[in-house]
């Protein structure tokens, strides 16, 4: 009976932490409370005193927890056990080992909303909306996102086998990424010079706790160094702090100005503001003088959400790419008495003309497919193939030769004559040896020459489009 009743008091800690029901609802219905974890504890005392398999109260009690997350039916809401609350609280910390991978959970399903920058994951080729299947030949069906992250996790240095289903592909895609110490340093920056023009082209991959400062470090070289424009990517950004964001907007704008609305499960919508910030005055000056163009695609979501739709809304600056993910929602995080954690989806958050991307994504100004080889993933390759076979390694090789301008008739990996003469053409100008075959050596030349080409800002059709629209704009 003891254990009932700290099962009891559990959950109702939690409800009340998390904000399911409210005080003033309480008063206005106990008697359907009482009576709906009247039941939960009955259901308790009936398990661990009938049932034939031994169930400890403390499963029962992480199994109710995690269950009444997942009722919400909102994959950015969800429990942690102790365990899982310490994997995730590593997600934004200065530095953790990893591969790189922003997931959520859909109906069950494991998706990819984006992989960090540079990271093994984007390396190896995984793409937003890639759904996560199976991690070193464990199944995810049934599991939950904590469980995710552990089977994730392990030592530096060491593979982790992930298979993907690719829906643009309607196929499986089967990688071995090797965990790396990642380090958040999230803001990239560098000066392109084009027809002895000089632009900044800025990278954030996530806001971070210290994405601001980095932010304002990136401001102040580029000023040093007088560019008349700003690029600002943020492909493939899954998100991270509001509070980064708030900073980084009042570094454009010095009066108190809205660049989000939060509206809370009442409907009540709250305006967030800029601050004003003597210090950030000279960047707000300077930003508010030069053309700024962001990068953005189907793996930019969240707090890279908010940040691009307040610029696009105040026309301060132009997106160019594709649409965004579409996650208009903010969480919050709660420590439970059971060293858990609740992730709480608690408000829809708006643009500053009130648009709700949910689910919708944010439009560009500027449509700009990216070219078909960034979406290539990385393979490594191995055997022998000559005219008339047939494997996936033919059509993988077939894929990339025809968009590296190969003439290559078919991509269904069947080994034609066409295949042959152009696999040819490619050994000679990479000095292989002869021959009208695929193998190692061919395919890791192959690979090589992907990775040049994924690397050559020349063939960034999105970056391209941003240079020649700030171009236009100085002109």
């Amino acid at each position: 009976m003891r254990k009932s009743r700290i099962f009891l008091l559990v959950i109702l800690l939690l409800c009340i932490s998390a904000g399911v029901y409210g005080a003033v609802k309480m008063q206005a219905e106990p008697k359907n409370e009482q009576a709906d974890f009247a039941v939960v504890n009955e259901l308790h005392q009936l398990i661990t005193k009938e049932s034939v398999y031994d169930v400890d109260s403390e499963k029962l009690v992480e199994g109710a927890l995690r269950g009444m997350a997942n009722a919400i039916n909102d994959p950015y809401s969800t429990y942690y056990s102790e365990q899982e609350a310490a994997l995730h609280k590593q997600t934004l910390a200065s530095e953790r080992i990893g591969i790189g991978l922003e997931l959520s959970e859909v109906n069950g399903k494991f998706i990819v909303i984006a992989p960090i920058k540079a990271s093994p994951a984007e390396k190896a080729g995984i793409r937003p909306l890639d759904e996560l299947v199976q991690i070193n030949e464990v199944r995810l069906e049934g599991k939950t996102m904590g469980e995710v992250r552990k089977l994730m996790s392990g030592k530096e240095g060491e593979s982790v086998e992930l298979v993907l289903y690719r829906p643009e592909l309607e196929q499986h895609v089967k990688l071995a990424v090797k965990r790396e110490r990642l380090k958040n340093e999230t803001v990239h920056a560098e000066v392109i010079e084009v027809e002895k023009t000089k632009i900044g082209y800025v990278i954030v991959t996530m806001f971070a706790e210290k994405t601001a400062e980095e932010w304002k470090t990136a401001l102040d070289k580029l000023m040093e160094q007088k560019v008349e424009g700003l690029i600002i990517d943020v492909r493939d950004n899954p998100g991270g702090y509001l509070h980064s964001v708030a900073q980084m907007m009042s570094m454009f704008e010095q009066k108190e100005t809205i660049f989000a609305h939060m509206q809370n499960h009442d409907g009540v919508t709250e305006p967030l503001k800029t601050k004003v910030m003597e210090q950030f005055e000279p960047h707000a000056k300077w930003l508010r003088n030069i053309p700024v163009t962001i990068l953005q695609n189907e793996g930019s979501a969240s707090a890279s959400e908010v940040f691009a739709g307040a610029l696009q809304d105040w026309k301060r600056a132009v997106l160019v790419g594709v649409t965004s993910f579409g996650k208009g929602t903010v969480q919050q995080t709660w420590d439970l008495q059971n060293g858990g954690e609740l992730k709480l989806s608690t408000n829809k958050w708006l643009t500053p003309s009130k648009r709700w991307i949910h689910e919708v994504g944010i439009e560009p100004d500027i449509e700009v497919t990216q070219h078909p080889l960034y979406r290539v993933e990385t393979k490594i390759l191995k055997g022998r193939y000559e005219v008339g076979e047939y494997s996936e390694e033919i059509a993988y090789s077939q894929r990339i030769l025809s968009e590296l301008g190969y003439t290559i008739s078919r991509t269904d990996g069947f080994y034609d004559m066409d295949t042959a003469q152009e696999v040819a053409s490619f050994r000679r100008k990479h000095d292989l040896a002869e021959g009208r075959y695929m193998d190692e050596v061919f395919f890791n030349e192959l690979t090589k020459q992907l990775q040049t080409f994924k690397q050559s800002k020349v063939n960034d059709m999105q970056l391209q489009m941003a240079i020649s629209f700030v171009l236009h704009q100085l002109e």
